[in-house]
């Protein structure tokens, strides 16, 4: 597996490539945001690990470039700032994952090989699922409501694909961030209420039939009764 770190701060690569090297990973190592555009845009990685504080491109933006142009490759940020709102903000473009400095390496590698293993899987089969009027096409990843397509960014795609496999199925807050996450964030619920209101925005619109759901005090749920 061949990794790409994009980070300047010596001591973190360090810990970070000596750690990834003893455990089989190839890692390549861009110390700021413009080699790092060139390297992930011209090359192929199974993973690319983000500071967000980077001289020459920001994290955030080296993030959009990269999916853009790859967009199964997965990205964990790395941030000094663990707010719910720099999180959401790494999230909303394109990060699968994050991690507040300073951080155990073990929880990083844990978090390394789950994101591997989702995206290792591939669907042959079109498979639809089908909530009343709303559609979601598990290989294409495409959505659409009533016959229009719905653009979703990958974590609010996901959090979606979740409730529609258990449709019905009250979630709680910590079973979405154990699955659409992979992993408890210790950062309370507030992520998830704040991508659930992101979804309700876009499929619960005003004259549709509500979807979305809230259980008081339990979580979510998706249903179209």
């Amino acid at each position: 597996m061949n990794l790409l770190l994009v980070e300047d701060e010596p001591k973190v690569v360090s810990i970070i490539s000596r750690g990834l090297t003893d455990e089989g990973f190839n890692v390549s190592v861009a110390p700021d945001g413009l080699i790092g555009e060139k390297m992930a845009t011209t090359n192929h990685f199974d993973l690319i690990i983000l500071d967000i504080m980077l001289p020459g491109i920001n994290g955030l933006e080296l993030c959009k470039i990269i999916k853009k142009n790859k967009a199964t490759v997965p990205i964990i940020m790395l941030t000094a700032l663990g707010t719910t709102e720099n999180v959401v903000n790494g999230l909303d473009n394109g990060a699968d994952d994050y991690l507040t400095k300073p951080f155990n390496f073990a929880e990083l590698s844990a978090r390394i090989r789950m994101l591997l293993r989702r995206y290792s899987g591939v669907i042959v089969n079109d498979n639809i699922i089908t909530v009343a009027d709303l559609q979601i096409n598990l290989s294409a990843k495409r959505v659409k409501r009533a016959n229009t397509e719905i653009t979703l960014t990958a974590t609010e795609y996901r959090l979606l694909e979740f409730m529609a496999k258990n449709k019905s199925k009250i979630l709680s807050r910590i079973d979405i961030l154990e699955n659409v996450w992979d992993i408890d964030f210790n950062l309370g619920t507030n992520v998830v209420d704040v991508y659930v209101n992101y979804l309700r925005k876009k499929v619960d619109k005003p004259g549709s039939q509500k979807l979305i759901h809230t259980a008081i005090g339990l979580g979510y749920v998706l249903k179209d009764a």
